[in-house]
């Protein structure tokens, strides 16, 4: 348990750790001309574009509109006398 308190309290320690970590993986396959690395920057780009697309836009929108839904179909059980449960 110790050692995980010191590696998130030396946060420098653990960056440069990742980056040596990261050297060693993609240098041979870049100097190889492999197409690995390439496919793995193109799928975190696709993560990080979907994430920010999601909290930044369409998150509380697609909340806005379920919650719509939601309050319109209470009303139509109520006036029809239908109970969401049949």
């Amino acid at each position: 348990m110790s050692t995980i308190v010191e590696k998130l309290s030396n946060p420098m320690g653990t960056l440069n750790n990742v980056k040596t970590s990261l050297g060693n993986y993609y240098k041979p396959l870049i100097r190889a001309g492999s197409v690995k690395p390439l496919w793995h920057l193109m799928l975190f780009t696709s993560g990080v574009m979907y994430t920010t697309n999601w909290l930044c836009l369409k998150g509380d929108k697609i909340k806005h509109a379920r919650h719509e839904k939601e309050v319109a179909l209470a009303e139509y059980y109520k006036n029809h006398g239908i109970t969401p449960h049949h």
